[in-house]
C-alpha cells in the first residue's frame, strides 16, 4: 500500500484513488516569461519521479501540467522587449518543453494554457458570482469573497483574522475584505485583454489553475502538486474557489516539494544567483540533477552547489560500475555465490518498493540499489560470468529506470569514453612492468578523482565507475 504525506492533513495517508487504478494529478507549471531555472527543474523532476513510480505500480496517471501564459510578469517583460505577450510566452513554452525533454522528464498528458482556457475561466467566475462567493464592485475587477468560505485557510493552517491583521487594501481596489483576491482584473491602458461581462480585462492568477484543472481532469482529482511556496496563497485560493464552485472536495492529496537553495540561500533574481536549466545542462549530465533530487527527501530543501553536484556525479558512477561486463578470464561463480546474488536481487527489488511506497522515500530506495550494486561488483570480482550477472543487472536497470535515470556513460570525442580509460589502464600496465610505481599510483589516483576505480589482480587490471 502506497502512503504519502498530505499537506492538507499534515500526516501520511493510505493512497486511494477516486477511480480504480487511475490517478488524476495536476501540477502547477511555470509562468513563461524567462528561461526556466534549476528550481523549476527540481519540481518537475519530483513529480516525474512520483508519476513514474505510480505507473510502475500499475496506475494509469493522467498528468496535467499547465503553462501560465497570461501574467503581469509576462506583460512587463514583453513591453520591455517590444513584443506581443503571447508571442513571448509561446517562445518560453517551447524552450521549457525542450528543457524538460533534455532532463528526461516524461511529457505530461496535457499542457493547458491560460490564453486557451478563457471562456471557461469567465464561466467559472460567473458561477461564483451567482453563488454569492464573488462580487463585481463595478470597476472592472471581480473578487472572491473569503468570508463566505468557512474553511478558508485550512491548507496553510492560517486563520482569516490573523491574515487580516497584516493585509491592506491597495489604492484603486474595491474589496469588501483585505484578503479578498482578484478573479478578474480590469485591463490597464495598452495591456493585453479579453472581453468579459465586467469589461475588458484578464483573469487573476488563482482562477486560471482552477479552470484549467476543471477542463482537463474534472471537478475532483487525486493529487495536486507544486512547490511549497505555492501553498499560500495560490493553492489555498484554488481550494476556496474550486470547492465553492463545484460544492465538492477538490483534491484528495496535496503534495509539495521543498525549495532549491544555492549555497544555502534561496535563488532570487534580485540576488543574481539564478542558474538556468540550459546553463546547468551545458556543464553536467541531466542524471546529475535527477540524482540530486533523488538523494534527499522531496519535501526538504535541496542544497545546490558544486559539492553536492560532485557527490551526485560520484553516486552515478557508483551505480554505473555495476554494468561493467565480466572480464574475459571469468570462470563462473560457485552455486553458493550465485544463489547469494539472486537473493540480493530479490531483496533489493522488495526493499525498493517498500521505500517508494513510504511517501516516495528515494534516499532509502537508492540505499537498496547500492546494495545490489555492491553485490554485482562483488560477484564480478569473484569470477561471475556475464550470463550470471545479467539478471541482477537487468533488475538494476529496471529500478533505476523507474527513477528516470538514463545512466549513459560519458562520451569521448570518438563517441566512447571507455576506449580512453582502457588505453590509460593499458599504459599503466606497461608502467607497472617497468616498476615505475610512483607513476603507476599517480595514474590510479587521478582516475579515482574522476570516479573510476582500478582493481589489480595477478592476471589483469580492471576498472569500474565508482
Amino acid at each position: 500500500m502506497i502512503r504519502l504525506y498530505n499537506t492538507l492533513t499534515r500526516k501520511k495517508e493510505d493512497f486511494q484513488t477516486l477511480e480504480p487504478n487511475v490517478v488524476k494529478m495536476y501540477v502547477c507549471g511555470v509562468t513563461v516569461y524567462n528561461d526556466a531555472h534549476v528550481g523549476h527543474a527540481m519540481s518537475a523532476l519530483v513529480f516525474d519521479i512520483i508519476r513514474r513510480y505510480l505507473e510502475y505500480r500499475g496506475y494509469n496517471v493522467k498528468h496535467v501540467m499547465n503553462y501560465t501564459d497570461v501574467d503581469d510578469k509576462i506583460i512587463n517583460r514583453a513591453s520591455q522587449l517590444g513584443v506581443e505577450p503571447l508571442q513571448l510566452s509561446q517562445k518560453y513554452i517551447e524552450d521549457y518543453t525542450g528543457d524538460l525533454n533534455n532532463l528526461n522528464v516524461l511529457p505530461a498528458t496535457s499542457n493547458p494554457q491560460v490564453s486557451k482556457t478563457m471562456p471557461l475561466i469567465i464561466q467559472f467566475i460567473e458561477g461564483l458570482i451567482e453563488k454569492g462567493y464573488a462580487y463585481a464592485p463595478g470597476n472592472g475587477d471581480v473578487y472572491f469573497r473569503v468570508t463566505k468560505d468557512e474553511d478558508y485557510g485550512r491548507l496553510s493552517g492560517r486563520k482569516l483574522d490573523d491574515m487580516q491583521a497584516g493585509a491592506r487594501i491597495e489604492v484603486g481596489e474595491a474589496k469588501e475584505h483585505p484578503m479578498d483576491f482578484a478573479l478578474w482584473k480590469a485591463a490597464k491602458p495598452g495591456e493585453i485583454f479579453w472581453e468579459s461581462p465586467w469589461g475588458q480585462g484578464r483573469p487573476g492568477w488563482h482562477i486560471e489553475c482552477s479552470a484549467m484543472n476543471l477542463a482537463e481532469l474534472g471537478e475532483q482529482i487525486d493529487i495536486h502538486g507544486g512547490g511549497n511556496d505555492l501553498i499560500f496563497p495560490h493553492h489555498e485560493n484554488e481550494i476556496a474557489q474550486t470547492e465553492s464552485y463545484t460544492g465538492k472536495p477538490f483534491a484528495r492529496y496535496w503534495i509539495h516539494n521543498g525549495m532549491l537553495q544555492l549555497g544555502g540561500e534561496k535563488m532570487s533574481k534580485s540576488l543574481g544567483n539564478i542558474v538556468s536549466i540550459k546553463d546547468f545542462l551545458s556543464q553536467r549530465d541531466a542524471d546529475v540533477m535527477r540524482m540530486l533530487v533523488l538523494s534527499g527527501n522531496y519535501r526538504a530543501p535541496l542544497i545546490f552547489n558544486e559539492e553536492t553536484q560532485d557527490a551526485a556525479e560520484k553516486s552515478l558512477g557508483r551505480i554505473k560500475s555495476a554494468f561493467r561486463p565480466a572480464p574475459a578470464s571469468a570462470n563462473g561463480l560457485n552455486p553458493e555465490a550465485a544463489s547469494a546474488l539472486a537473493d540480493q536481487t530479490e531483496t533489493t527489488q522488495q526493499s525498493f518498493v517498500d521505500a517508494m511506497d513510504d511517501d516516495f522515500n528515494t534516499p532509502l530506495a537508492l540505499a537498496a540499489i547500492y546494495e545490489l550494486v555492491k553485490a554485482i561488483n562483488t560477484a564480478r570480482d569473484n569470477g561471475a560470468t556475464n550470463d550470471q550477472l545479467q539478471p541482477a543487472q537487468a533488475t538494476l536497470r529496471e529500478l533505476t529506470g523507474v527513477l528516470g535515470l538514463r545512466l549513459q556513460e560519458k562520451q569521448g570525442s570518438d563517441g566512447n569514453a571507455d576506449k580512453f580509460i582502457d588505453l590509460l589502464v593499458e599504459v599503466r600496465g606497461e608502467v607497472r612492468k617497468q616498476k615505475l610505481w610512483q607513476l603507476s599510483d599517480l595514474i590510479r589516483d587521478q582516475l579515482k578523482k574522476l570516479g573510476i576505480t582500478l582493481e589489480d589482480t595477478k592476471e589483469e587490471t580492471t576498472w569500474r565507475w565508482g
